[in-house]
């Protein structure tokens, strides 16, 4: 089959498919998938609605008419059988991050709007995920037709724990052979082929309320380590009528002397902080300027405000790096939570080459024993990075200039993918970094998730042509 051919195939197979493509989104997106391991057991090591997410998206694997497979509770996988047992594959999860504070449409459905879809988990992953899955129904259709097996077998990974700690991935790859090339559905286009490391850790204050004079009852923000809140809360003591509101922050008093202070921020995800304003900073920065705290909590406070309001290249905490292949280094400070009379402070950092984790935990720890905290770290991953020049790469990137009609590079992103955990392997898509999109749709991990159909529709096509001209490459 000629390209041109096969693409008028993929056009009219998409506009067929496309409202089943979006009933199983939603199908999905209904499932508030957000690890509970609290909730974990044999057989549901990420909770109950996690593996309630798997379940679903195998079963569409199957009717699909995917040889489907769950693995333990992990992971699963579904197949097209090709003429030899190495693989090609694609991977997405099904997990997604809390939905957090700000929406205006219900986060666990998916509401059509303009030509939007919006919800948790439409963008970041559910939606690639159920791409990935009609892509490989089109080339099963096409192998039942022609009784020609693909030359690999195509094996679409359905992850679970992606956005913790991608535990699914881990034990997949102990107890599964790597496929010759993988590519993840699950960031921006043209193609991505390095990310930079990531570092999570946080701050602890001791028990800051039985101090004398202290002011803050209770703070309280964010979903995850790995998003920058857009919402922030304080409960604090003071006189009546001593706080105003400002731009940003609202103040309601409780009528038993406390008064609650809440900051509107703009959020996004960790690794893109360009264009946010984190709440926990504006939040700090009141309290501070209005003099809500005693002397410990005014070094927390001041901490809170290196971290989330002063920078987010990290130069206010001394951490501040950058390199030729990956640029500069970003941290964020992501949720902060009142614990036993103290406080929690999460942070996570994008970091390149110029600058190693030991170096960050050592920066950060004294960091800490200056504003009276301690740090520790909650984990790591290496910067990843696949030569652009290579063969599989090359090949997207220029499917996906033939579809953009612009040309295409290779980017490296501080976010982190599944690419990063095997020998050979890319994000590539779904997203379109360059869509001018209304104001109403916001980003992964923030409220009103969403992205345009047309958008989608246009990934499912570059999917299927990719997979084909992966077929032909000698692996």
């Amino acid at each position: 089959m000629s390209d041109e051919e096969l693409k008028r195939e993929a056009d009219a197979y998409v506009d067929e498919v496309w409202e089943d493509v979006v009933a199983d989104i939603r199908t999905l997106v209904r499932i508030p998938s957000v690890r509970d391991r609290e909730g974990a057991k044999p057989g549901m090591p990420w909770g109950k609605a996690s593996h309630d997410a798997l379940v679903a998206a195998l079963g569409i694997a199957s009717r699909l008419g995917l040889d489907a497979h769950e693995c333990e509770g992990y992971i699963g996988y579904a197949d097209l059988k090709g003429a030899s047992d190495t693989q090609i594959a694609t991977i997405a999860h099904t997990d997604v991050v809390p939905e957090g504070l700000g929406w205006t449409v219900d986060p666990f459905d998916v509401t059509r709007r303009e030509g939007y879809l919006l919800g948790r988990g439409v963008l970041d992953d559910k939606g690639p995920l159920v791409l990935s899955l009609y892509a490989a129904n089109f080339f099963r259709r096409k192998v039942e037709a022609t009784g020609k097996p693909l030359p690999y077998t195509l094996r679409c990974l359905v992850g679970n724990e992606e956005e913790c700690e991608m535990g699914d991935l881990k034990w997949y790859l102990k107890h599964y052979p790597e496929p010759a090339f993988c590519f993840t559905p699950d960031a921006d286009f043209p193609l991505i082929c390095g990310e930079k490391g990531v570092f999570h850790g946080h701050f602890t204050t001791g028990r800051l309320a039985d101090e004398p004079g202290a002011r803050i009852v209770s703070l309280d923000a964010g979903t995850v380590a790995n998003a920058i809140p857009g919402q922030a809360e304080a409960v604090v003591r003071s006189g009546a009528g001593e706080l105003k509101p400002r731009e940003g922050v609202e103040v309601e008093e409780k009528g038993d002397g406390t008064f609650l202070v809440r900051a509107h921020g703009i959020g996004g995800h960790a690794s893109l902080p360009a264009g946010t304003r984190n709440a926990i900073g504006m939040l700090a920065d009141y309290l501070l300027d209005n003099g809500v705290c005693n002397e410990p909590e005014r070094s927390f406070l001041s901490l809170e405000h290196l971290l989330c309001a002063a920078s987010t290249d990290g130069s206010s905490l001394g951490i501040a790096s950058a390199d030729e292949k990956f640029g500069p280094l970003t941290c964020i400070g992501g949720t902060v939570r009142t614990v036993d009379g103290g406080f929690v402070q999460t942070m996570d950092a994008r970091y390149p080459t110029s600058i190693t984790d030991g170096q960050i935990e050592e920066v950060l720890s004294r960091l800490a024993a200056e504003h009276g905290c301690a740090f520790d770290v909650d984990g790591v991953k290496v910067p990843f990075y696949i030569d652009p020049s290579s063969a599989p790469i090359k090949m997207l990137l220029d499917t996906y200039a033939e579809y953009s009609g612009q040309p295409a590079e290779a980017q490296v992103i501080g976010g982190g993918t599944y690419a990063r955990n095997f020998t050979c392997a890319c994000a590539f898509g779904a997203n379109d970094p360059t869509a001018k999109l209304p104001s109403w749709v916001g980003p992964e991990h923030g409220p009103d998730e969403g992205i345009a159909e047309d958008t989608l529709k246009q990934a499912l096509r570059i999917y299927i042509v990719s997979i084909a001209r992966l077929m032909r490459l000698k692996f």
